[in-house]
């Protein structure tokens, strides 16, 4: 896998996820996947919002593991759900992160500011690991986030792409920007043996 072993995810971005979660399940299904996860120590006790280290790698894919687990069938739904509570804490809480302040996106036209978003959150994730590799790839006429060094999927193997909470992130970070929600497809994924993962913005939806 591209993360080494010891690869950590600093607090903010754990609390940030860690927040989301029990937004959309409660306290008591956060509770439990923190269980199931080896995250108990979270239990009402939530990592600061500092960029000191959080979790390894391992663990936080062992969250999202646990997450789909615990619903099932739902699970893949779930996780996007959290994926877009996960954007939202992060443009209320950590917006000088993604290099927000002051930015006038209603002047730009869409694309551009499809092409913005995607690059604040790839350099955002930059910040808070220098062994990060993601950017926004504009092949074949369309905008894509991709990240070589996923954490959602590392250590885990599967037939299909298993990243629900990233697009969820995604398809959230471009409907912030334009206003529309678009489709996201991840169209590769390290977790199936792709190179990396990478969340393509379709049309607009509906």
């Amino acid at each position: 896998m591209p993360y080494v072993k010891d690869a950590v995810i600093v607090n903010a971005l754990v609390r940030q996820a860690l927040v989301a979660a029990q937004e959309v399940m409660g306290e008591n299904g956060l509770n439990a996947v923190l269980r199931t996860s080896g995250l108990a120590r979270f239990i009402g006790n939530l990592p600061p919002d500092d960029m000191n280290p959080g979790v390894n790698t391992s663990e936080y894919a062992k969250l999202n593991e646990a997450i789909e687990a615990f619903y099932g069938r739902g699970g893949r739904g779930m996780l996007r759900r959290v994926g877009k509570a996960s954007f939202q804490y992060g443009i209320r809480e950590q917006a000088a992160l993604l290099g927000l302040a002051g930015v006038a996106l209603k002047v730009l036209p869409p694309r551009q500011r499809i092409k913005f978003i995607l690059n604040a959150m790839a350099n955002a994730l930059k910040k808070t690991n220098p062994q990060v590799e993601a950017w926004v790839d504009e092949s074949g006429g369309k905008l894509a986030y991709v990240d070589k060094t996923c954490a959602i999927c590392y250590g885990r193997a599967s037939t299909q792409p298993i990243c629900h909470l990233y697009i969820g992130s995604v398809g959230e970070a471009v409907r912030w920007a334009t206003g529309v929600e678009h489709t996201i497809t991840e169209t590769h994924c390290v977790g199936k043996g792709d190179e990396y993962c990478r969340f393509e913005v379709g049309d607009p939806v509906g």
